[in-house]
């Protein structure tokens, strides 16, 4: 039986499964994000100092990988600044793995350096089998992809939680055989909710170790 070739509406999808526990495939069902949690980010145990504050200012020194995208995917993030230097740390961090994940679609590459940079164990183990099946159907992203609605907490030993909406609806497959898009009808489906855990590393980055996500949250969609 043929295969069928990757989607960007279901793709996401797929690499959340394989990263954690499988999410709730309908409203009906929940996650730690549905219920106003985040992933990760408990009360921090009471820890008098945290460990991002001497790790902050090496992350500005960090050698950080450099990631180019194709010319017709864009990105908007409308996450405004939070004011708190950790919080703000990890929300760009997390915007860098976002976008090195489709860099490595970009460049078919499943074991690229620079979403490895930002991520390890689960969520790197997952987002390699989610390049992969871009790779083995020499397609890529394209198109214009918003995030929104994010939500942070960081812990006292070094982890924090984030939250936050996708919107997919104008982000499509694009051939890099035939150089064609595929234009997909956008529906509930294009409005994904994730969850995702994350350390910081003794260089101040913000690693992504665990990421869930819920497709056709009515979260992301009010």
């Amino acid at each position: 039986m043929k295969r069928h070739a990757p989607s960007i509406a279901a793709a996401y999808a797929v690499t959340a499964a394989l990263l954690l526990t499988a999410c709730g495939g309908s409203d009906g069902e929940s996650t730690s994000a549905d219920s106003g949690k985040v992933a990760g980010a408990g009360a921090g145990g009471g820890a008098s100092a945290s460990p991002t504050a001497s790790a902050s200012a090496s992350a500005v020194s960090a050698e950080r990988p450099e990631i180019e995208l194709p010319s017709d995917l864009t990105y908007t993030f409308d996450w405004p600044k939070t004011k708190d230097t950790d919080k703000d740390a990890v929300l760009s961090d997390s915007k860098q793995f976002i976008k090195a994940v489709d860099m490595a679609i970009a460049e078919q590459d499943p074991l690229n350096a620079a979403y490895l940079f930002y991520s390890e164990g689960e969520a790197a183990a997952g987002s390699e089998e989610f390049i992969q099946e871009f790779v083995d159907y020499k397609d890529r992203i394209t198109g214009a992809k918003r995030y929104f609605d994010a939500k942070v907490n960081v812990n006292g030993d070094g982890t924090a939680g984030l939250v936050y909406c996708e919107d997919q609806s104008k982000a499509y497959n694009k051939s890099l055989t035939t150089g064609k898009t595929n234009v997909t009808v956008a529906s509930k489906d294009s409005y994904v909710l994730y969850s995702s855990r994350l350390r910081v590393d003794e260089q101040g980055i913000w690693i992504t170790e665990t990421l869930t996500s819920q497709r056709g949250s009515s979260i992301c969609q009010s």
